[in-house]
């Protein structure tokens, strides 16, 4: 895809402005998704299974604030550098217990600078975790939002639904500008990753069928569907189902682009298991986000935020993501992943 201005004459950022070469000045906000692995409260809930994050397990109040203290560094650490303060305008996350714990979270110094508002449905996962929306009020006002259940059964026969999260769809304005927003966390591959994909390909299939219902109403729909797909860019719940590609050359009207396929094929990932990376955490974005003019916020790049403070330094697990546990409050057994959104300032 031909750009108008070289993208790689970056000079500097300014707080939420971001100049390249010598006279084009764009607006940039970041976009990131993050599973926070277990943002667990300590109290042990009725008709969940949460009792492994509780005191009885070692899971106590100063644990619970150091996992707040964490996952506050983090965020407010994404997508930013010397030049560039300002931590994500919209965060997707997921493994979180309650809107309570949300709360607790925005409430630390750091991210209670940013006034960042939530967005929550309990969903009926057996754990009870749900996902969320975390947003900047400055910057992003919330018009609607819904929980998309994904309805599947055991493929085992027995015909017994199996419970797990719902779909977050949030639609509002970026600085004025209509976006939707798809937060998930398909279900994971327990019973190994060909007898569960039938579960992702399905959850797949809702995802692009909220997207289909978007663009019906408006083809040139901006949608940014985020979350932790428990599947590889590659995989038929994110190719076949959604319909995502990797170049952007290969996108068409209606179509998806996953930026993350690429990195994958770099072997960058988001999390480690049994010493392979994988990229299960996953942004991708609708046609209209990727068009040559900067009039409006326009996709720009997309990475991992997988600084060394996140990352096991020691033991077995060198080189992981430094997780948490009730033992010992880390940060996540995943690196958040962001893109940037450009747009260009007269």
């Amino acid at each position: 895809m031909k750009i108008k201005y070289s993208l790689l004459l970056f000079v500097a950022f300014y707080s939420n402005f971001v100049v390249f070469g010598q006279d084009k000045k764009f607006k940039m906000h970041t976009i990131a998704f993050y599973n926070v692995e277990n943002l667990f409260d300590i109290k042990d809930d009725e008709g969940v299974n949460d009792s492994e994050y509780t005191p009885a397990q070692g899971w106590t109040a100063e644990k619970y604030q150091q996992k707040l203290i964490n996952l506050e560094r983090v965020i407010s650490d994404i997508g930013t550098n010397e030049q560039h303060s300002n931590s994500p305008v919209v965060l997707g996350v997921c493994e979180v217990e309650n809107r309570g714990v949300l709360e607790d979270l925005v409430k630390r110094p750091k991210l209670a600078a940013k006034d960042y508002g939530i967005i929550h449905y309990d969903s009926p996962d057996g754990r009870g975790i749900d996902v969320g929306f975390l947003y900047q009020k400055k910057h992003f006002t919330p018009t609607s939002s819904l929980n998309v259940p994904l309805i599947i059964y055991n493929i085992d026969g027995s015909g017994r639904r199996v419970y797990t999260r719902d779909q977050l769809l949030v639609t509002g304005y970026l600085d004025g500008e209509e976006m939707h927003f798809i937060v998930n966390h398909w279900p994971s591959r327990s019973g190994g990753e060909k007898r569960s994909s039938p579960y992702r390909e399905a959850a797949g299939a809702l995802n692009r069928k909220i997207i289909d219902s978007l663009q019906k109403i408006n083809p040139d729909a901006k949608i940014i569907t985020m979350g932790d797909l428990n599947d590889g860019p590659y995989n038929k719940s994110v190719k076949k189902e959604i319909g995502a590609v990797a170049k952007k050359e290969q996108l068409k009207p209606g179509g998806v682009y996953n930026p993350m396929e690429e990195m994958s094929k770099k072997g960058i990932g988001s999390l480690a298991y049994r010493d392979s990376w994988d990229l299960f955490d996953q942004m991708l974005l609708t046609e209209p986000f990727l068009r040559d003019d900067y009039s409006s916020f326009r996709f720009w790049k997309a990475g991992v935020f997988n600084k060394p403070y996140l990352i096991q330094t020691t033991g077995q697990y060198k080189g992981y993501p430094l997780r948490n546990s009730p033992s010992e409050p880390g940060f996540s057994d995943h690196f958040a992943v962001y893109l940037y959104l450009i747009k260009e300032v007269k």
